[in-house]
């Protein structure tokens, strides 16, 4: 790796990580954790139950979300990872004493790429392109984009390893949602939604309302736990 660009990734690194700040150090390790966002998971699986007829069409948006983990994370973790070989910044003998790390969120395995760029970004492309809903798209990019900065700021990756994650979560969420697509149609009759209550494919707002106030709702929890947990 040039030297010009390992430099460029370690000072954007050095700026994205830890503030010093001991509530962010209370809260990042919250959102980073995939256990906050079950509601959230929770909440999708609700919106795909509740706006598809059949138990085929709901097992088949299923089934791609999963794929899209396992092309991203699963192919990430378990071969590019270890083919790479690239330890991450908190591991490398040279960087740990530059960074602000947290006890308790370093991570033993290899950095290139971010899984957690990979895992929600393919999860965020798949589901807006199969929802079609402005702001439903919005936000889930910007909940990805939260994952990405947790990692940032724990210091477990360079910003390139969560660039690239990002990179490859978009072609696996196209890819998945093309399959789907044919699949999806090769069975079922082609419509298209004209409701200011429905999306185009057919995804009810009012449910949509209900995967984004999840969010923020599991969003704002974390918030308040991390402020009660320094007050103890």
């Amino acid at each position: 790796m040039p030297d010009s660009f390992f430099s460029l990734d370690l000072s954007l690194l050095h700026w994205l990580n830890s503030s010093n700040s001991l509530y962010f150090d209370a809260l990042v390790p919250l959102l980073t954790s995939g256990l906050t966002w079950i509601p959230l998971y929770v909440a999708l699986l609700y919106l795909v139950v509740k706006n598809n007829e059949t138990m085929a069409q709901i097992g088949l948006a299923v089934v791609a979300a999963v794929v899209c983990i396992i092309l991203a994370g699963g192919v990430d973790d378990f071969i590019v990872k270890p083919m790479v070989g690239r330890l991450r910044p908190c591991n490398d003998p040279a960087i740990p004493l530059q960074l602000n790390l947290i006890e308790g969120t370093i991570d033993k395995s290899f950095s290139f790429f971010s899984a957690h760029a990979a895992n929600t970004f393919s999860l965020a492309v798949f589901l807006s392109l199969l929802v079609r809903d402005r702001l439903f798209s919005v936000t889930m990019v910007l909940w990805a984009l939260l994952n990405c900065w947790t990692r940032l700021y724990l210091g477990v990756h360079y910003p390139s390893d969560v660039l690239c994650g990002l990179l490859y979560g978009f072609i696996v969420g196209v890819i998945v949602y093309i399959a789907y697509y044919k699949l999806f149609y090769k069975f079922n009759t082609k419509f298209q939604y004209v409701s200011s209550q429905y999306t185009a494919t057919g995804y009810a707002k009012v449910d949509i309302d209900v995967v984004v106030s999840t969010l923020v709702l599991t969003l704002a929890v974390m918030i308040l736990w991390a402020f009660c947990s320094l007050s103890i």
